[in-house]
């Protein structure tokens, strides 16, 4: 049976009831520098319990979170189930608020509302330190800077909700918090809009440096969403895989962990500081891929805490946007997923700029015995990308390559013709109906 502790950043509650006080609890992590994790189901030793009403609990939480509250930690908090030795539980993650003090609303920004986290236990904030934390408070500037542009539209945002079964009603401008007080589009806004003025640079570079450019794409002007899964998709065709295959053993891997690109490119994305219009962009070289975001650490957040999984959105409402679509999942996850893929040394950050360098993998020479055949040697870079295009969907025509890749769809028989010469690929079933088989050595 599994047994956790309680430290500075976990806390249990064995069940949620009325007398349980869950927003002082949130609200002390909130103002804690690091943020933190609430466990509903989990008695005070540190042993599993279970939850008798999951679903409906899970619902009471997210409300009680988001309307007893200020000011609102929308995109600060995230609710989800996880099961420990085969018991499911709730856990509530809390980042780090970027406008603290934050408080119950019943009290407001008085001792009875403002707590903050003191080891593992929850005090009260005292009103000499409630007026210093509100003197140092960092407003989202997203939300104050008036758009550039007022005609907006978000249609494209719409239609990502809905794919996901949400609906925006004619409120959302204001639930999104699209709006400056005065009830103008803010810079919020502009980034989700149909078009603006945002744009993503995706630069190849022949060699190790940016002396020979080679291809410069732009993938801007439009919601940032629809921009993020764009470089995502680019970046994971150039994330071509590398394989030996040698009878009977094969061996492959991608440039780049493919994981932790995804999540370096979402980050970007999210984090980084929009105020001057400034955006993220992404440099492909012969030997490494650098992701490179505008605004640095978020003030008071070193970088060991980063890479410790704690989690301070700078732009909660983007946050909040990329999780409502499946882009971000759990809270402060991202992180650690990458950190077991790589280590800290991948992040080079600067007072303006966080960067993000991922070296590129190489197969090791001494894999495998009785080698006959090195295809690494006779694949082309097109196909090799032709074999990940496949793997990925085996039911892809020699037409529909050709239109993904640009290349025309006599070269790609050709490449085709040849995979199958290497005995990589074979066909299964008619010209119409059939699909690719992907032999594995």
């Amino acid at each position: 049976m599994t047994t956790m502790t309680e430290t500075n950043r976990i806390e249990f509650k064995r069940e949620l009831t009325r007398e349980l006080d869950i927003e002082k609890e949130v609200v002390a992590f909130l103002n804690y520098r690091e943020g933190g994790i609430i466990y509903i189901g989990v008695d005070d030793s540190g042993k599993p319990v279970g939850v008798k009403d999951i679903d409906g609990d899970m619902l009471k939480l997210k409300d009680r979170i988001r309307m007893g509250i200020l000011p609102s930690p929308l995109g600060l908090f995230d609710v989800q189930t996880e099961t420990i030795d085969g018991i499911q539980v709730i856990r509530i993650t809390i980042a780090s608020g970027t406008e603290k003090p934050y408080y119950k609303a019943q009290y407001g920004m008085s001792p009875r509302g403002c707590y903050i986290r003191v080891g593992t236990a929850v005090e009260q904030m005292s009103p000499s330190m409630i007026e210093k934390t509100f003197a140092r408070r960092t407003r989202n500037s997203l939300s104050i800077i008036e758009s550039p542009k007022q005609n907006l539209t978000f249609e494209q945002l719409k239609i990502y909700y809905q794919e996901h079964g949400k609906t925006l009603n004619d409120q959302f401008a204001q639930s999104l918090n699209f709006l400056t007080a005065d009830g103008r589009y803010n810079l919020n806004a502009f980034l989700f809009a149909d078009r603006n003025d945002i744009t993503i640079k995706v630069a190849k570079f022949a060699g190790t440096d940016k002396s020979d450019l080679i291809e410069n794409e732009e993938y801007g002007y439009c919601s940032i969403i629809k921009s993020c899964k764009a470089v995502l998709d680019k970046l994971n065709v150039e994330n071509r895989t590398l394989a030996r295959i040698t009878y009977p053993f094969r061996q492959e891997t991608r440039l780049v962990d493919a994981d932790s690109l995804r999540e370096a490119v979402i980050n970007a994305f999210v984090h980084n500081d929009y105020s001057d219009l400034m955006s993220p962009a992404f440099y492909i070289f012969a030997d490494r891929l650098e992701i490179v975001s505008y605004g640095g650490l978020i003030d008071g957040m070193s970088k060991e805490e980063l890479v410790s999984g704690c989690s301070r959105p700078r732009n909660r409402e983007i946050m909040r946007i990329f999780k409502d679509v499946d882009l971000v999942e759990q809270l402060g996850t991202g992180m650690n997923r990458m950190m077991k893929a790589y280590t800290s040394d991948i992040f080079v950050v600067s007072p303006n700029f966080f960067h993000a360098v991922f070296n590129y993998n190489k197969l090791p020479d001494n894999f495998g015995k009785d080698f006959t055949k090195d295809f690494t040697k006779e694949l082309s870079e097109r196909q090799c990308i032709i074999l990940d295009m496949l793997r990925a969907d085996c039911t892809l025509t020699s037409q529909k390559i050709s239109g993904k890749t640009g290349v025309s769809t006599r070269t790609i028989i050709e490449d085709i013709k040849a995979l199958q010469q290497y005995g990589l690929i074979r066909r299964v079933g008619g010209r119409k109906n059939g699909h690719w088989e992907i032999i594995m050595p």
